[in-house]
């Protein structure tokens, strides 16, 4: 079956050729590594990288936010900086620390950018006519659309700041109302517009977890954000859209909420939350799109152990119906050894299951 149908039935629970797998280079892993080395095990893993055309030298695009002898400042007003070219900054300047500057603050235009990065959307619909659009779908690929990552609560806190944002939810501020309806109404435009992509599934990347517990309390998720969430992510549900969640960190105190705004593909750290736990929560159920651990095991362990955690999380919480997709992004520090053997082992239990 083509990737598109082989996603889909995944995520439909209607028995799929095999778990799709994704293995994510960081831009900057070609200046930290032998980008020869790096492509020789590109070509030797073919299921996680078909077609790929050998280079003579790589060239990443780290985009705006990744390079580290240019400040960036977005739409929004916030200005990124880093220290590793490939590495998305931080926010170190944040455009309404202080809400005296918030009379004349103003929303970016969501049909000239994705709230982070410029977009042409007029030359994109353009480009996708109904009749482009079809033919992708036939040609067994997945059209996907999506907001840009940290799209809601990151937003916010990019503009206020962690620490004002959380004074501001305790305060119930009336400004940050205000901010949230900017923030919101934006989003929602830009939804609009990738809807007339006809995606198959729509992403809403966001963190929202830390190391241990989530970064705002599950109480100041639902009075803040969950209302933002459900209201636009409701135009692609009203669709057939898939809709497709991220968030890195521990956000077991948010999944439930998560669910019910209408999330259909939850993707979420694997040992961060507990496989044992993932599992017991999601496992036949919602599906899973799995990250798996970028930092223990495939940082400091063997080949061994990463083989047996790959094996035991398939066994977990895979299953020939499908509900189960698996990816990892690597970054610079993992040895090459280590990233060889995620690759076999991503490709080898791709059609295993108990």
């Amino acid at each position: 079956m083509t990737d598109r149908e082989n996603i889909l039935r995944t995520i439909r629970f209607e028995q799929p050729d095999h778990i799709p797998v994704v293995f994510a280079i960081n831009g900057a892993c070609w200046h930290h590594y032998d980008q020869n080395a790096l492509q020789d095990l590109m070509e030797d893993h073919s299921l996680l990288f078909p077609g790929y055309i050998r280079q003579e030298e790589v060239i990443p695009d780290y985009g705006l936010c990744g390079w580290k002898d240019k400040p960036y400042t977005d739409p929004w007003g916030c200005l990124w900086e880093t220290t590793d070219d490939g590495i998305v900054g931080v926010v170190t300047k944040h455009p309404l620390e202080d809400w005296s500057a918030f009379d004349n603050y103003q929303a970016p235009d969501p049909n000239k950018t994705d709230g982070t990065y410029p977009v042409d959307w007029e030359t994109i619909l353009r480009e996708n006519t109904d009749e482009n659009i079809k033919a992708t779908k036939e040609s067994g690929r997945l059209v996907a659309a999506g907001l840009s990552h940290g799209h809601t609560f990151l937003r916010l806190q990019d503009i206020r700041g962690y620490q004002n944002l959380l004074f501001d939810m305790a305060d119930d501020e009336p400004r940050l109302h205000k901010l949230i309806g900017m923030v919101s109404d934006f989003n929602y435009q830009y939804v609009q517009n990738c809807i007339k992509l006809q995606p198959d599934i729509m992403g809403f990347p966001e963190d929202l977890g830390m190391q241990v517990g989530p970064m705002l309390s599950p109480d100041c998720f639902r009075k803040y954000i969950k209302p933002v969430f459900k209201r636009m992510m409701k135009p692609a549900r009203d669709i057939g859209c898939i809709v497709h969640m991220h968030s890195d960190g521990d956000i077991r105190m948010l999944v439930d909420d998560l669910i019910d705004g209408g999330v259909d593909v939850i993707n979420l750290q694997d040992l961060v939350n507990g496989i044992d736990w993932i599992a017991a929560k999601f496992a036949g159920k919602v599906c899973i799109d799995l990250d798996i651990d970028r930092q223990q095991i495939t940082a400091f362990g063997t080949p061994e152990q990463i083989d047996a955690l790959v094996r035991e999380e398939v066994e977990k919480l895979g299953s020939k119906q499908g509900g189960l997709m698996l990816i990892y992004g690597m970054y610079p520090g993992i040895p090459l050894q280590n990233a060889k053997a995620l690759m076999d082992a991503m490709e080898k239990y791709s059609t295993y299951y108990v």
